[in-house]
């Protein structure tokens, strides 16, 4: 039987969004310095992106660093953001030739300039793509992302463009970094906890959440298929009944 079996190629996920957690707990398990499981996890990405294109997933956010993750030590950050730029560097041509477009969000006045401007050559590179769009959480967290948000929309009302009346959770969404994209459908965390670690607080509202103990670099296409086989299996109520649901799909 295929991977793809149980999977209905009609009910695929819109957007899945993926905090990829475990790789320094999988480099101490394996007596590897905490580098060796960011590469790990990088070959992880590659292959994750290649299936959710396959599938015909819309978009894939990764978090890949968050604004908390500037606290680490140095030499570790400087290694993180050298080996995100050279990883997608190096996987730019692949990206187009699976006709992937790749998007980043987060605060990136925090970014040094050459992980910056390289990145943004990469995205410039994919524009013209139309398939899955490959988004990266770098330098990002909700709090920021909300608070910014809440700036934009306080300086339209105090300039006179709205008034704080006419505030609308859409008016959130269309400030937020997400802006344009739909919310995700499902939520994967790698690595066995349970939190979401100011991750798309505000989109996720409706996600389905998938926790597996799995760290990022051993999860597999296998454990990818086995999710979204799961998430379809759910569902979806979105604060309504079983009843209203079943009425609302006849």
């Amino acid at each position: 039987m295929s991977l793809t079996d149980n999977i209905d190629t009609d009910r695929i996920p819109r957007h899945v969004a993926v905090i990829m957690d475990g790789n320094g707990r999988w480099a101490k398990s394996h007596g590897l310095p905490r580098s060796a499981g960011h590469v790990e996890g990088v070959n992880t990405v590659r292959k994750i992106t290649e299936i959710a294109s396959e599938l015909g997933i819309g978009y894939l956010t990764l978090y890949t660093f968050s604004t908390e993750n500037w606290g680490r030590p140095k030499e570790e950050v400087d290694a993180l953001m050298h080996l995100i730029v050279a990883a997608i560097e190096r996987e730019t041509a692949d990206l187009i030739k699976n006709n992937v477009r790749l998007n980043m969000i987060g605060d990136f006045s925090r970014m040094p300039d050459f992980a910056y401007n390289r990145l943004c050559r990469c995205i410039d590179d994919t524009s013209h793509c139309t398939g899955l769009t490959l988004v990266l959480a770098i330098s990002y967290s909700s709090h920021w992302e909300i608070t910014e948000a809440a700036r934009r929309i306080a300086r339209a009302v105090n300039e006179g463009i709205m008034s704080a009346d006419e505030i609308t959770p859409e008016t959130v969404s269309a400030n937020l970094a997400t802006a344009g994209m739909p919310d995700p459908d499902l939520v994967i965390r790698t690595g066995g906890d349970f939190r979401m670690s100011n991750f798309l607080l505000w989109q996720a509202a409706y996600a389905e959440i998938t926790v597996t103990p799995t760290f990022w670099p051993d999860f597999t296409k296998e454990d990818f298929y086995h999710i979204i086989a799961g998430y379809q299996s759910r569902e979806r109520r979105f604060g309504k009944t079983s009843e209203q649901i079943a009425h609302d799909n006849e």
